[in-house]
């Protein structure tokens, strides 16, 4: 018997589009790194920011104009530094930076984002023209920032647990230990 007819090849020829569980984009985002709550609030703060951003864009004349800049800069960086922070957590860049530097920068990036777009958010309320765009933006602005909040107090949340998790347990004297019991 040739060894043609025990033997079948071990690679097929034309392999179908689709091999394994994950092939093409998928293979590359990685949804686990974040619990659902925590992904669905990056989530909302990457929209309403977005959101919030293109109201505000559709703004056609202002008169005092200091605040809609200042909105429309801090919505844009907002939008953007969340974009970056959910790529960050949900492709393999993750894997390359430390976990613990990612968290850290992801807990300054969303307080600095909260103090600062809700200050905005309050500048452009009073300044505004009270046109139905801006009134919009910055109740997106203002719903964005609640986001950003409750981010923040979750992650805040987590990092003390966690440092109460790592404090270590009192210290027994071992002094007492070598004198005799019946000293």
């Amino acid at each position: 018997m040739e060894n043609g007819a025990v033997y079948s090849p071990t690679t097929e020829e034309h392999p179908g589009p689709a091999r394994g569980p994950r092939s093409g984009l998928a293979a590359y985002c990685f949804l686990g790194r974040l619990r659902w709550p925590r992904r669905a609030l990056k989530i909302l703060e990457l929209l309403l920011s977005l959101l919030a951003f293109v109201c505000e864009e559709v703004v056609s004349q202002c008169t005092m104009c200091g605040g809609l800049y200042f909105f429309e800069f801090v919505s844009c960086s907002a939008f953007l530094l969340s974009l970056l922070m959910l790529i960050v957590y949900f492709t393999p860049v993750y894997n390359r930076v430390e976990a613990e530097k990612v968290k850290l920068s992801d807990f300054y990036i969303t307080l600095g984002i909260t103090c600062v777009f809700f200050l905005a958010s309050i500048i452009f309320v009073v300044t505004h023209d009270k046109t139905s765009a801006e009134w919009a933006a910055i109740v997106f602005g203002f719903l964005a920032s609640i986001m950003f909040l409750f981010d923040f107090v979750i992650m805040a949340y987590e990092k003390l647990t966690e440092s109460q998790l790592r404090k270590p347990e009192p210290a027994i004297k071992t002094e007492a230990l070598t004198e005799p019991l019946n000293a």
